[in-house]
Parts: structure tokens; sequence; C-alpha cells
């Protein structure tokens, strides 16, 4: 009935089969029919008495976290899903909600993690503690401004789907699982066999249901009622906790029938976002960061709405940010003026003082820049494209010359020169003065 189980230390230890059976039969599970047949497979040749092929567990895995370059943790929510680690090891690996809830908590306060993706590959686990690491997780979303991921890699079964049913986004790949949203408890009557074993059980009992659902006698009516029962409050909990999780209707979920949705499928029945891998998920979630610190930093100087006097404004400030970059553009008007304009201020600095910027920030600044350029073209009605200059490496002072000749060639040039705001004699400015340059040049 017991097997050697191997320890960190080497010493060997002892698995006490019967308090496994305990976590498993009549008790409610929230795992997918597959996996629950193999546990089952495992345990009950050995409940019966049989020593062949013995079994020889390693040590429980826990959640894996790994950091990418781009600052994204990875956190695995890999094998059978327990509130404690540490009795099943033997039918397949383990790991605990605790420590789930533990690895994403610790990535979360991570300084240097920008965002968080959970990379689940479970078919479910027990119902103890689901419930509670789901609402540690919702706190931590809500007290952390960090985006919280999940990619069904392959399987996000049963309770490893609703851990993540929790994530803002859930991705599953083109043969990935979801689903198996419901309850089940397996009874096992052994009388059978005791009686070929010779074995007679005799229970001295207080309290009417002290031993109801006992494995050594068929499961009563009464005792199959008060299980059902139990399973049925479970199942609106669970039911419940994945509809408010995907915003959808407690209906809905049940209206699943604990069916299995596999890739394109399951994004079809709501219950995920997108198709894709791990790869994708940690790509996606880096564009949109840096979109969004992108989008951060250009708010400081929002641009107005274009109305038709500006399209010089525009044109001028890129003709600016290319030639004179310490000194506004009105300033060069009237250099010798006797009232001269008060000093205008320093440019703003890109950031506070810091330790000298890595690779990424100058990445991410240059990003910053060409999306800017990209923004104040567009309201010229040049296209710029900042991620394919991004991808092929174009600086944003490149960029800029090339939209100054894109306005300066159009055909419409002699609007942009109409539109121009007024200056003194000596304070032309120059991006009119090279619009009338290649306007001649066409008529010649």
């Amino acid at each position: 009935m017991c097997c050697p189980n191997r320890l960190n230390s080497g010493t060997p230890q002892m698995i006490d089969l019967p308090h496994v059976a305990s976590r498993v039969f009549g008790t409610p599970l929230m795992i997918a029919r597959a996996k629950l047949e193999v546990i089952l497979g495992v345990l009950a040749p050995r409940l019966a008495g049989s020593t062949s092929e013995p079994i020889d567990p390693e040590a429980d895995p826990a959640p894996q976290t790994s950091i990418t370059v781009e600052r994204i943790a990875v956190v695995s929510v890999i094998g059978t899903l327990v509130s404690r680690s540490g009795y099943l090891a033997a039918a397949s690996g383990l790991v605990s909600y605790a420590d789930i809830g533990d690895a994403i908590a610790a990535a979360m306060d991570d300084p240097s993690v920008r965002g968080v993706i959970l990379d689940v590959d479970s078919p479910g686990g027990e119902v103890g503690g689901l419930f509670d690491l789901v609402e540690q997780m919702r706190a931590i979303k809500a007290g952390n401004g960090k985006p919280l991921w999940a990619v069904a890699n392959e399987n996000a079964l049963s309770a490893a789907y609703a851990v993540a049913s929790t994530a803002d986004r859930l991705y599953v790949t083109r043969t990935g699982e979801v689903g198996s949203i419901g309850v089940v408890a397996v009874h096992v009557d052994e009388s059978g066999a005791d009686a070929k074993a010779g074995l007679a059980w005799t229970f001295v009992f207080a309290g009417e249901r002290k031993v109801d659902a006992n494995g050594h006698e068929p499961l009563s009516e009464r005792a199959r009622a008060t299980i059902q029962a139990d399973v049925n409050r479970l199942y609106a909990q669970l039911c419940g906790l994945v509809a408010a999780n995907r915003g959808l209707t407690i209906e809905a979920m049940r209206a699943t029938d604990a069916a299995i949705y596999r890739g394109e499928l399951a994004i079809r029945a709501g219950l995920a976002d997108r198709l894709g891998t791990l790869d994708l998920a940690i790509a996606e979630m880096v564009a949109e960061l840096d979109r969004t610190a992108s989008t951060a930093r250009n708010i400081v100087n929002p641009t107005p709405k274009r109305s038709p006097s500006m399209a010089t404004t525009e044109t001028e400030r890129i003709q600016h940010d290319a030639t004179e970059p310490q000194l506004p553009l009105a300033s060069q008007a009237a250099p010798q003026a006797p009232n001269p304009e008060p000093t205008p201020p320093a440019p703003e600095p890109a950031a506070d003082p810091a330790p000298v910027p890595g690779p990424a920030d100058k990445l991410r600044a240059e990003y910053a820049d060409i999306a800017a350029l990209a923004a104040q073209a567009a309201r010229l009605g040049v296209t710029v494209d900042a991620t394919d200059a991004m991808r092929k490496g174009i600086s944003a002072d490149a960029l800029r010359r090339s939209v100054l000749d894109a306005l300066a060639a159009r055909a419409e040039a002699t609007s942009v020169i109409a539109a121009a705001p007024s200056t003194t004699a000596t304070g032309e400015s120059p991006i009119v003065r090279r619009a009338k340059e290649r306007a001649a040049a066409a008529r010649a």
C-alpha cells in the first residue's frame, strides 16, 4: 500500500496511499475527465493491493517564473492544481494554488517587471483553494497597474480555466483547449473487493451521516444526494466566477455543459480572446506597453485639432525640429528686433537625472520621436509608417527630411505658401522659401 518517495535529501520516504485516495475519492474536483481517468488508473490498482509498476515520484514542481529581456514575467501554471502539494506527485505533476498566488504577487511587486503572463498547461484539479486564489489575483490586479495576461498552452481546463479566465486577456494556441467548466466527485465501492479478500468491515459510529459514502459499502441514495447537492453548489459558484471574469452570463457558462473547446472554437464561444502562442502574447504585450509609454510622454504637449490655418504651422514645426531644436521658430523671424521676445524655455529633458539609459530605453525614445513625427506628418497629409521605419533603422531626422521633401514637392505647394503666417522682412519661413523654389523649378 505504500512506496518510497525521493526527497531532495535522498532519504527514502513513504507515500500514504489512503491519504492520497481521500483527496481524490468522495470529494468534488474541478478536473478534466481524461486526466481524472489517468489518476484513477494509477491509484485504483494500488488501493486494491497491486504492487506492479511502483510509484516513483520526483520532487513536486513549483511555479517557475522567468523574465524576458523585454521585462515580461512568465509564470508557469503547469500540472494538476491542488490546495497543497505533496501527496499526489505519483499520479502527475502538481502545483499548489498558494504557490501560484505567491509567484504572481512576487512578479507584480518586482519593479523591473512591466507585465505578467501566465503560461497555463493544466487539466485542473482540486476545488479547495481555487476560489481563494482567484480572489487574490483580482486583488493583485486592482492594486497594481501592470497587465496580467494568460495563454492556454496547451490546456486550461476546469479549475485551470477558472485561473486563466481571471487574466485581462486570454490567448489559446491553435490546438490548445479551454473549458470543461464543471465539477465531478468520484465514489469507489470496494465492498466487492473486500468480499473476495475475505474482509468484512464493521463501523461503530455516532451521528447518522458519519459513515455516509464510505468506500466499503455501496453508495446510499442519501449519500448520493448529499454529494450531488455539494457538486451543484460548487458548479454554480464556478459558473458565476468564470462568467464574471469573461463578461458573460451564468446561463452561457452552464450552456457549455462542461464541453472542451479547441483553438478558434474557444474564441467563438467567448472563452478566449485571441489565437496565439506564448511568444505572440509576449510580443503583443511589449508593443502595447511601449505604445502606452509613448502616449504618456506625448500627452505632456498635446497637439490641438487641425484647422486649415494650421497646415503651415505643422510644417514649420517639422522644419524647426530639423534645423533649430534649441530655439522656437518664431525667434528666427526678427532676430534683431529692439524688444526681443523673452528667452524661450530650454527643451524639456527626456527624463529626470538617472543612470545612463540602456539600449531598450534608447529604442523606446527613438520610437516615441518617430511616432510623434508620424502624427505631425499625418495632419499634413503625408503618411509615415513608424513601425516600418524602426524595423529598417531609419532615424527620426532622416524621416523628418523626407517629410519636408514630400511637402515641398507636392503639387499643392502653393496652398501651403498661401497659408503661411506673415513674417518680418528678414524672417521668411525656411519651409515656405523651399516650397517656392520647388514650385518655380516645376514651372520651368
